[in-house]
C-alpha cells in the first residue's frame, strides 16, 4: 500500500519556525520529485516548493522565496520543508505529493500534475 506521510505541523507564534517532514510508505521516496502543498481554510491548494530527485532542481513560490527551504535526504528517505519567519497567513493543511520525475517550471505549481498524496499536517500560526 501506497502511503505519504506528513509531519511536524503544529502551532506557532508569528516569527517562528517549523520543519516539517515527508516519509513514504510501499515505495522509495528517492524515486520520486516531492512537492509541498498548502490548502488554506476558504482557499485552493497552493504549490510552495518542489524539489527534484537528485535536489539538483527546486522551486519556490515567490510568497515564500527567502523564507522556506525545501530539501530531502536519500540516507532517510525524507523531505524536508522548512519554515521560517512564520505568518498568520501561512496557517493551512500542508502536503507532500509526489510525481515521477519534477514538473516543469511552468507547471510544478498545478496540483494535477502529481500523483499521490498524503493526508497533510495541519500549521496553525497564531499568537
Amino acid at each position: 500500500q501506497v502511503q505519504l506521510v506528513e509531519s511536524g505541523g503544529g502551532l506557532v507564534q508569528p516569527g517562528g519556525s517549523l520543519r516539517l517532514s515527508c516519509t513514504a510508505a510501499g515505495f522509495e521516496l528517492d524515486a520520486y520529485a516531492v512537492g509541498w502543498f498548502r490548502k488554506a481554510p476558504g482557499k485552493g491548494r497552493e504549490g510552495i516548493s518542489s524539489i527534484s530527485k537528485s535536489a539538483g532542481r527546486k522551486y519556490y513560490a515567490d510568497f515564500v522565496k527567502g523564507r522556506f527551504t525545501i530539501s530531502r535526504n536519500s540516507a532517510t528517505s525524507t523531505a524536508y520543508l522548512q519554515m521560517n519567519n512564520l505568518k498568520p497567513e501561512d496557517t493551512a493543511i500542508y502536503y507532500c505529493p509526489t510525481r515521477t520525475s519534477l514538473p516543469g517550471a511552468s507547471t510544478w505549481r498545478d496540483e494535477g500534475q502529481y500523483e499521490s498524496w498524503g493526508q497533510g499536517t495541519q500549521v496553525t500560526v497564531s499568537s
